[in-house]
């Protein structure tokens, strides 16, 4: 046993299940696009420095340059703009337990672009998460359904946060293939950041709220930045190449529950039975789907 990976996947899980909270706390003092462009300004340095420690730094090549940027928009600067915007009004319980449900939109996409069939267990696995993402967003009334609700801004906001990184999950699998995890990283965290500047400066390149952000609001800004955007992902990718990866995807059904314990303490939002129940029909529903073997390709299958 790996004790040293398997307690990075847990570092790394824990935080980002923390991450939510900490945005909502630096939300307080600046808009949504300043938090993104400071905690990846911060990120950004984290990861340079540990491509120079680990002597792989390489620079794109060809179509790698024009891949790397479709990546940065796409996995930071649209993903992080959809989830701190969304926090705006979004609980960050709620957003932890939809977050959760990415990996069913990973499974969609397989099945939509890639042919790959879908087992009846798998079925089952998507319906149930969706009826705990209705259950979440709702409070537990999915009769508002009816009559128009659907949550607030930010929950429909956060809940396009899910397929979205869904897809960038599903692009980089190439990438990963042909180059070391933190160094494309660092390249994809870049270009996002590099677009970030870009929508910072024409929405809200007005420095003076950052010179007014109390210690409380940086605190939550270098947790996300340094810990949450720098050391958390290279723990990640680190564990990733010395554990299975459905030992490593397992961590990941902690990180709401590490949502709910922290925002009830931090920022004293309340825990609601109706979100509880709806985020373990959504766990039950991903632990389903990833569970069970999917069925090859239709076009292999018939070969």
């Amino acid at each position: 046993m790996n004790i040293k990976a398997i307690l990075k996947a847990l570092f790394a899980v824990i935080v980002w299940g923390a991450s939510f909270v900490a945005t909502k706390v630096s939300l307080q003092y600046v808009a949504p696009t300043t938090v993104v462009w400071l905690r990846f300004s911060m990120g950004v340095i984290i990861l340079g420095f540990a491509i120079t420690l680990k002597r792989q730094f390489e620079l794109p090549k060809g179509k790698d340059w024009g891949y790397f940027a479709l990546l940065g928009f796409l996995g930071i600067t649209f993903h992080q703009w959809l989830q701190s915007t969304g926090l705006v009004t979004a609980q960050a319980t709620t957003t932890g337990w939809i977050v959760a449900s990415t990996p069913i939109f990973m499974a969609l996409l397989g099945l939509i672009f890639l042919r790959e069939g879908l087992r009846w267990r798998q079925v089952l696995g998507i319906l149930l998460a969706t009826i705990g993402v209705l259950v979440v967003i709702t409070k537990g009334d999915i009769s508002e359904l009816g009559h128009g609700g659907f949550g607030t801004r930010g929950d429909i906001l956060v809940l396009l946060s899910a397929p979205n990184w869904a897809v960038f999950s599903t692009l980089s699998r190439s990438g990963l293939k042909r180059h070391p995890a933190t160094r494309m990283m660092f390249f994809v965290m870049t270009f996002g950041w590099l677009f970030t500047s870009l929508l910072f400066y024409f929405t809200s390149s007005n420095l003076e709220p950052i010179t007014r952000i109390p210690t409380d609001g940086w605190i939550a800004i270098a947790f996300l930045g340094v810990i949450c955007s720098g050391i958390a992902y290279i723990f990640w990718y680190d564990a990733l190449q010395s554990l299975p990866v459905a030992q490593t995807g397992a961590f990941l059904y902690i990180e709401p529950v590490v949502t709910v314990i922290v925002a009830a303490i931090v920022i004293k939002e309340r825990i609601i039975l109706a979100s509880i129940l709806g985020g373990l029909t959504i766990l039950v529903g991903v632990w389903m789907v990833n569970r069970t073997k999917p069925i090859p390709p239709l076009d292999k299958a018939a070969t």
